[in-house]
C-alpha cells in the first residue's frame, strides 16, 4: 500500500484544525495521514483524534523549534494562530513567522495558511472614520494576519491563502446568540443595518481545506475565502425563528453602540463589523459560495447547520 502524505494540522484540537483533521481521518480514501499538533496531547479532544488514526505531537508556537521538529518529514501543513486566546497581534504574528520559517526549513511543498483581510489596505490609520486600535491597527486580529501573509512568500514556502468566514457556532460559543429583551422578545444583534454577513460551520472550514490540499499544485499562490451563505441579519433571524421555534427580530445597532458593549475584544468586533458593512461588495466576493461547494460537496446553508445544531444555542 503507498505511504500517505503527512499533512501536519496546527490547531488540531480547534474549530478550524479540528474539522480538517476530522475530514482527514474520516475520508477512508484520503491520500494523506493526520499529524495533529496541539498544545495539550493528554486532552479529550487530543486523544478523540488519536483514536481515529491521528499521530498527535505536543508542540508549542511560541518554540520555534517545536514547530520545526512538527514538521519534520511531513507533505503538507495547515497554519492557523488563535488570537482570542491572547489578544495579541505581537505573539500571533511571532507564531505565524516561525511557522512560515519551519515550513521553509523543512521544506514542506504545500502550506495552507489560515489568514484574513489587513484592513488598513482599504482604511489607512490616518482614516478616523474607523477607530485605530492598539495604535496601529484597524482590526487587530484580522490585521495582523494579513500582515504576515508575505514572510510565507518572501520565504519561498508554497502557500495557499485561506481566508473563512462568521463562524455560525458563534451563537453557541462566543456569545452571540438571541436575547430575550425586555419585553421578552429574542433579539439577535448585529451592527452590520441590511448588509451580508457570509458565514460558515466551523467543520465546513476544515472540509474545504482538506478540499485544498486534494487539489494540491493547482492552489498554491492562490487566495481562497470560503462561505456557506452569504445571508443578511434579516435573513439569520428569520431562519432562527423557523428552527427555534419562537420568534426572532433582528436589532441593527450602529458599530459605535457595538464596541460599548464591554465584553473583551467589542472593539476589535465592532471595527470588523464595520468594515465588513462598509466593504461589503468586498468582503462577500472574496468568499466564494460557489468555490466553497467545489471544494466540499458537504457545504451546509445556515438553515441546515440550524438543523442540527438549534439545541445547542443558549438562549438567555
Amino acid at each position: 500500500m503507498p505511504t500517505k502524505k503527512i499533512i501536519a494540522v496546527v490547531g488540531a484540537t480547534g474549530a478550524q484544525g479540528g474539522g480538517l483533521a476530522r475530514a482527514i481521518l474520516g475520508d477512508s480514501k484520503s491520500g494523506f495521514a493526520v499529524r495533529a499538533l496541539t498544545r495539550n496531547p493528554d486532552s479529550d479532544k487530543a486523544r478523540a483524534l488519536a483514536a481515529l488514526g491521528a499521530d498527535v505531537v505536543a508542540t508549542d508556537l511560541d518554540d520555534g523549534g517545536s514547530i520545526r521538529s512538527a514538521f519534520e518529514s511531513v507533505h503538507s501543513a495547515f497554519c492557523v494562530t488563535n488570537f482570542w486566546e491572547h489578544f495579541s497581534p505581537d505573539k500571533e504574528q511571532a507564531q505565524a513567522r516561525a511557522m512560515a520559517q519551519a515550513a521553509s526549513d523543512c521544506k514542506v511543498r504545500h502550506v495552507v495558511w489560515s489568514t484574513l483581510e489587513d484592513v488598513r489596505h482599504w482604511v489607512p490609520l490616518a482614516d478616523a472614520s474607523l477607530p485605530t486600535l492598539m495604535g496601529k491597527y484597524k482590526v487587530p486580529h484580522s490585521d495582523a494576519k494579513g500582515a504576515v501573509d508575505h514572510v510565507f512568500t518572501d520565504l519561498g514556502v508554497p502557500t495557499t491563502f485561506f481566508r473563512a468566514s462568521f463562524y455560525w457556532e458563534n451563537l453557541i460559543h462566543f456569545g452571540m446568540a438571541p436575547r430575550k429583551s425586555a419585553d421578552g422578545v429574542l433579539l439577535f444583534t448585529l451592527p452590520l443595518g441590511e448588509r451580508k454577513l457570509p458565514g460558515i460551520a466551523a467543520e465546513d472550514i476544515g472540509k474545504c481545506a482538506y478540499g485544498i490540499f486534494k487539489g494540491g499544485k493547482r492552489f498554491i499562490g492562490e487566495t481562497i475565502g470560503v462561505a456557506g451563505e452569504h445571508p443578511t441579519g434579516e435573513e439569520m433571524a428569520a431562519a432562527l425563528s423557523a428552527a427555534l421555534g419562537s420568534h426572532v427580530r433582528y436589532h441593527a445597532i450602529s458599530p459605535e453602540d457595538y464596541r460599548k458593549l464591554g465584553f473583551p475584544g467589542a472593539d476589535d468586533l465592532g471595527n470588523m463589523f464595520q468594515f465588513q458593512h462598509d466593504y461589503n461588495d468586498v468582503f462577500c466576493q472574496a468568499r466564494s459560495v460557489e468555490t466553497s461547494r467545489e471544494l466540499n460537496s458537504e457545504l451546509q446553508s445556515f438553515a441546515d447547520w440550524l438543523a442540527q445544531n438549534k439545541d445547542r444555542i443558549p438562549i438567555s
